[in-house]
């Protein structure tokens, strides 16, 4: 039996490395941080402006009520914040890497390849939406009026972390799709377009959609579900959807990122 590479380097010191040269890379550019805050008050501005107008004509949507619906874009903008600081700038990396031919210098460190472009580049300031939606939901919360407990906070963490699994794992299939297809430079606009449907609960839209929405593109996983965690919606069969779905994902994301190297590697023999 081989013992473990002593070279090879830990997950988690990994991220921690990368993660600290990004924050180091992007502190030098300190203006891009009012940008950013600007960028995200006017998304925030744009939402609430849609959810006067919607509660104008009704008094709940699909069941929701306009706190309610206020948390989901609080989690909503938590969500969008850690997907463009953290996942969608490196799975767009790869896209470049393996169309540019530029993938071997991951694949030749002495660390596991998913994880090494998996973390490898970290925008700092996308990290503005974070705390923009913080604030949002902690507001939703106090309109609620009912008072959240310990419970529903870990809860909400938990379903939270899942959800971002669940879009990482897309993400890295969409990537690894690059191996196979040419044109791949359109995923970003492609998902930015699909992730604006998250601003809402799916059950609101049709069955279809909100299929697509739950198991193609795992929104409801991210945005609904953490939301109805934290406003006393959740139930266990959401849950073991979220997690069983979860799963899945992470296990053919890997499959079809391992397929995608043997694939890159025949190429370039």
């Amino acid at each position: 039996m081989q013992g473990r590479d002593p070279h090879r380097t830990g997950a988690a010191r990994l991220a921690l490395t990368f993660l600290r040269v990004g924050v180091m890379n992007e502190v030098q550019y300190r203006v891009n941080f009012f940008i950013q805050l600007v960028q995200s008050l006017l998304t925030i501005a744009t939402g609430l402006t849609a959810l006067a107008l919607v509660f104008s004509q009704t008094d709940d949507l699909g069941g929701w009520t306009r706190p309610q619906l206020l948390a989901v874009m609080g989690v909503f903008t938590i969500v969008g914040g850690m997907i463009r600081s953290v996942i969608q700038p490196n799975m767009q990396r790869v896209v470049e890497d393996v169309r540019e031919g530029r993938l071997d210098f991951a694949l030749t460190k002495p660390a596991d390849a998913q994880v090494l472009v998996s973390v490898r580049d970290v925008r700092l300031w996308q990290l503005t939406d974070v705390g923009v939606g913080l604030i949002v939901l902690v507001i939703a919360l106090i309109q609620i009026g009912d008072g959240v407990g310990w419970q529903a906070i870990v809860a909400f963490v938990g379903i939270l972390a899942i959800g971002l699994v669940a879009i990482y794992c897309f993400w890295l299939m969409l990537a690894s799709a690059s191996f196979w297809l040419v044109r791949m430079n359109e995923v970003q606009e492609l998902f930015d377009g699909v992730y604006r449907a998250g601003q809402y609960p799916v059950g609101i839209y049709p069955g279809w959609l909100k299929y697509g929405l739950t198991f193609l593109v795992p929104l409801a996983f991210a945005v609904t579900v953490p939301s109805e965690a934290v406003t006393g919606r959740l139930t266990w069969q959401a849950v073991t959807v979220a997690g069983a779905t979860t799963v899945v994902l992470l296990a053919l994301s890997r499959w079809f990122w391992q397929r995608g190297l043997r694939r890159y590697g025949g190429a370039s023999s």
